[in-house]
């Protein structure tokens, strides 16, 4: 059944609610081969790296995916943003002690106020998000007719209007930039109907359909938009499951995926990547 859900001294800051400040002006992307990048400290002279937003960070997939940016981006700028606060701020510290500068914004993503929260937050602190990664997921099972409306509501908003509200959040300003890459977290539950999975199949085949219009409405605005379809990944959705680990994907499988998928040419995008356990879906 699928379930998706450079100084350590750097200083990590865990943004709460408080008054909007003006957004600041969005600027170009740093993002071509040999362009030089800031280190955790902000190197003088340098030019800063990408700024990375991934939601649902503080765990799993979302929290593989901060280590491999900050492990293969020199420079990288993370925003990282999810509901649990000591969790979110344990994986800035990690991403900081790679040598990265990295926040936590806690803020629940399916929540209208709450994005716009995050969104001024970040902007006002890097001026804009290069790549957005909307991960957040969560999954709750159940049959049709045993769901209960709560709980398909609650698998919509968590997995697919957070996706709505986040992109129309962050693209504007890649629009405008004329350049940026955005990331939706679909699932094979997206792809294919799972019995015992209503609520969450409804939401990440909602993903699917969402990220096909993305795709096709910000191609020409310099915009590359990919959908990510994992199996199952050894992650806390899969905890308790009894499956053993080695039978599940590594999430820092699937978090590759996305670094490498970023690194392409701006000539080049992957518009969608299936990934399954070796032996097969479960």
């Amino acid at each position: 059944m699928p379930r998706t859900s450079s100084n350590a001294s750097t200083t990590v800051t865990v943004a709460r609610a408080r008054p909007q400040r003006a957004l600041a002006k969005p600027r170009k992307a740093a993002h071509r081969t040999g362009a030089k990048t800031v280190s955790g400290r902000g190197n003088k002279g340098a030019s800063p790296g990408p700024v990375v937003l991934v939601t649902g960070a503080s765990q799993g997939i979302g929290a593989a995916i901060a280590r491999a940016f900050a492990d293969a981006i020199p420079g990288v700028r993370l925003a990282l943003v999810a509901r649990q606060e000591k969790k979110l701020a344990a994986v800035a510290r990690e991403c900081v002690a790679r040598g990265v500068a990295a926040r936590a914004f806690v803020g629940d993503v399916s929540s209208e106020s709450d994005v716009a929260r995050v969104a001024a937050e970040v902007q006002a602190v890097w001026g804009g998000v290069d790549v957005l990664v909307n991960n957040a997921g969560s999954f709750r099972p159940g049959r049709l007719l045993e769901t209960s409306v709560a709980d398909f509501d609650a698998m919509i908003a968590t997995n697919l209007r957070s996706v709505f509200l986040v992109t129309r959040a962050f693209a504007p300003a890649m629009v405008r930039r004329g350049c940026g890459d955005i990331f939706n977290m679909s699932s094979i539950a997206g792809l294919s109907a799972y019995p015992t999975s209503a609520g969450y199949c409804a939401a990440k085949f909602g993903v699917t359909g969402l990220s096909k219009v993305m795709r096709a409405e910000l191609r020409d605005k310099g915009v590359r938009v990919c959908t990510v379809y994992p199996g199952a990944t050894l992650s806390p959705a899969w905890e308790g499951s009894g499956f053993p680990d080695e039978r599940l994907m590594p999430a820092e499988d699937v978090a590759r995926a996305f670094v490498d998928v970023y690194r392409l040419t701006r000539r080049t995008v992957v518009e969608e990547i299936v990934l399954r356990p070796q032996a097969g879906d479960l």
